[in-house]
């Protein structure tokens, strides 16, 4: 059973570029600000992500952005353009942390925070600025923003009948895979033991209706 298709595709794949569009040297470093290295180390993952960087050096987003308050993907055009072309060592990633608290509530300046949690919200922040005005969209048409499309994906949980055989499936869209990896000897140790089929017995069985 597939999918619903999407209503509305709100960014072409083809124009998504996975390798550097421009040569590009490596941009300014990032001053700590008080603690704030876990939004540093974030943010030059974000800043090195070739299809990410390509589209927000692009300023397209901006061009066509109707928000008017609280953006991230403006956010983040402001600074990947700050850091990419400036001629000086390093700089202040002001733009972000003047906004730490409207990505995540409660984020606080001045107190270290988790770098992976501050991810999530970031590219979170990011997905909801592109649904901007189309939240209302089935979950196949809002994961086809570039942000869905560089990060995200779907599970799919199928439940199979060991009697009639039945098959059931769903879906989740995400924006990232927890992994258990204190067990793993690799990442692809861990993604098999992610989906790793399992059989349903005791208080966890399904009544079947097919």
């Amino acid at each position: 059973k597939e999918m619903a298709p999407q209503q509305r595709i709100l960014f072409p794949p083809e124009k998504i570029c996975m390798d550097w569009q421009q040569r590009q040297r490596a941009g300014a470093g990032l001053h700590n600000l008080g603690n704030t290295c876990f939004v540093n180390s974030v943010l030059q993952c974000l800043t090195y992500t070739a299809p990410l960087a390509n589209y927000l050096l692009s300023r397209e987003h901006s061009q066509s952005c109707r928000q008017q308050d609280f953006c991230m993907m403006c956010i983040m055009e402001v600074h990947v353009n700050k850091v990419l072309h400036s001629s000086v060592s390093a700089i202040q990633p002001s733009a972000v942390i003047s906004v730490l608290t409207r990505i995540g509530e409660h984020f606080q300046l001045g107190r270290q925070e988790d770098a992976h949690e501050f991810l999530r919200y970031t590219v979170d922040a990011m997905q909801r600025a592109c649904l901007s005005g189309s939240s209302e969209l089935d979950m196949s048409s809002q994961a086809t923003t570039i942000i869905h499309q560089i990060f995200g994906g779907f599970l799919r949980s199928r439940v199979t009948c060991l009697s009639c055989k039945a098959v059931s499936d769903s879906y989740e869209a995400f924006l990232d895979v927890p992994l258990d990896i204190k067990a793993a000897s690799s990442v692809t140790a861990a993604l098999e033991d992610f989906v790793k089929p399992e059989q349903l017995d005791g208080e966890n069985c399904f009544q079947c209706s097919k």
